[in-house]
């Protein structure tokens, strides 16, 4: 009866060891539980932080809330249950941004070579419009196994992704002479221009020689719409090292495709400067086209990002 009495005592004091382990001092569980989220970041610049403190290998900079994954998306989770996670990846990316520049009127400069030019000439405005769109939206489901601290985990997710980009250039300055103004010429290095401006335009896939179609610069560019699709598969762990703070990774395998839409850019060009005479016109250049494909580990299925890098994870 005593043996008995005394196992059963062992048998509650492991069983109450265990349970103190998932919990803090202060009573806060070590793991996440029903309803809880949590956001994902990249734990390297917290671990270069405190290695620093004892490799000393450098300066110890401050570390850094960087984004988890390359794409720069905001990761998350929220735990139905504590051994059932929904996970979610989302970039909401729009950005515009125009540039300004201010060049001599070349009319002015005909005109009035010699009374002060260029300290008093009359400005022209250079305008370049840039547009960028990112979009980037992952969902999965996320099963926990483990009674411990150490928590491994296994699931699967589908991502969806689309990016464009555009440019549009206008210019003060008449690319073609007139009866008051000078040809502009057009280089990459003319401070007068952007320097998306060309020559022959012979950088454009060489479309273009001198007499063909003349002087040209670029007034308009746009990239093409990138699509990208992946499944993929998952597995990993994480370790908590505080109440509901983990540092954890994962690989992934899956399928992953790809597409990237033909570009367009529009030139102004002067003509056949070879005939004598200066008719103004576009040039449209196309670009090519590109799609691919892979069924591999994430190495190769870059739609959701690296994976093997540490992650720290917050749930609250």
């Amino acid at each position: 009866m005593k043996k008995s009495i005394a196992l059963l005592a062992l048998a509650f004091g492991v069983t109450g060891a265990f349970a103190q382990d998932l919990t803090s001092k202060k009573g806060e569980p070590f793991l996440p539980e029903a309803d809880d989220w949590s956001v994902g970041i990249d734990a390297t610049p917290f671990l270069n932080y405190a290695g620093n403190f004892f490799g000393k290998t450098g300066p110890n900079a401050a570390p850094t809330w960087n984004f988890l994954t390359s794409n720069l998306t905001i990761t998350g989770k929220m735990m139905k249950d504590a051994q059932t996670a929904y996970r979610a990846s989302v970039r909401l990316g729009f950005a515009n941004n125009t540039t300004k520049m201010y060049n001599n009127d070349r009319a002015e400069v005909l005109t009035a070579p010699n009374t002060g030019y260029p300290n008093t000439a009359t400005q022209k405005e250079n305008k370049w419009k840039t547009s960028n769109t990112n979009i980037g939206i992952a969902v999965g489901i996320e099963k926990r196994r483990g009674k411990t601290r150490l928590q491994g985990y296994y699931g699967a997710e589908v991502g969806l992704g689309i990016n464009m980009s555009s440019d549009k250039f206008t210019y003060g300055n008449a690319l073609v002479p007139t009866a008051t103004a000078p040809a502009v010429t057009v280089d990459v290095t003319n401070a007068d221009e952007f320097n998306p401006t060309i020559n022959n335009v012979q950088a454009a896939g060489g479309l273009g020689i001198q007499g063909a179609i003349g002087d040209a610069r670029m007034t308009q560019r746009k990239s093409g719409l990138g699509f990208s699709f992946g499944v993929r598969a998952f597995i990993g762990a994480e370790y908590f090292v505080a109440p509901k703070v983990s540092i954890g990774g994962e690989f992934g395998w899956g399928i992953g495709m790809s597409i990237q839409g033909q570009s367009k850019t529009t030139w102004e060009t002067t003509g056949n400067t070879g005939t004598g005479t200066n008719t103004t016109g576009t040039t449209e250049i196309k670009g090519g086209k590109s799609t691919s494909f892979a069924l591999d580990t994430d190495g190769k299925n870059s739609m959701f990002g690296p994976t093997g890098a540490l992650r720290l994870n917050f749930y609250f």
